[in-house]
């Protein structure tokens, strides 16, 4: 489903999955429409049920369907990123080249020049 943020204007999609979830949010909470973040302002843009709805039209049986298709193939879910930075070893320390010093610019070449003129 396509839609343009109300504030920024840029066009973004919701996917199959989201749309839903939203539909399912939607009706177990009795809500008259969904709050689509957008991509690039974080604002969020509502969303009418029944327009959801007219793009979706068989979402329970899709919902079924696709929590069955869960329960027959589960998916792990990722380990989370730990806090402390992984040290580093002695090859990967020896391999990453030192960073050259900058070069120093002479001070006050173009400002020397236009006083002489």
């Amino acid at each position: 489903m396509n839609i343009k943020c109300s504030f920024c204007q840029m066009p973004y999609t919701l996917s199959r999955v989201e749309m839903l979830d939203a539909l399912q949010e939607m009706d177990a909470k009795k809500l008259s429409h969904y709050d689509a973040h957008c991509p690039r302002c974080r604002r969020a843009t509502p969303v009418e049920r029944k327009r959801m709805e007219m793009f979706f039209p068989n979402w329970r049986e899709a919902l079924k369907q696709f929590e069955s298709e869960m329960k027959a193939h589960p998916q792990h879910e990722a380990p989370a990123p730990s806090s402390a930075p992984k040290p580093e070893t002695a090859t990967e320390a020896e391999s990453k080249p030192e960073p050259a010093p900058a070069k120093a610019k002479p001070a006050g070449s173009k400002k020397a020049h236009a006083k002489k003129k």
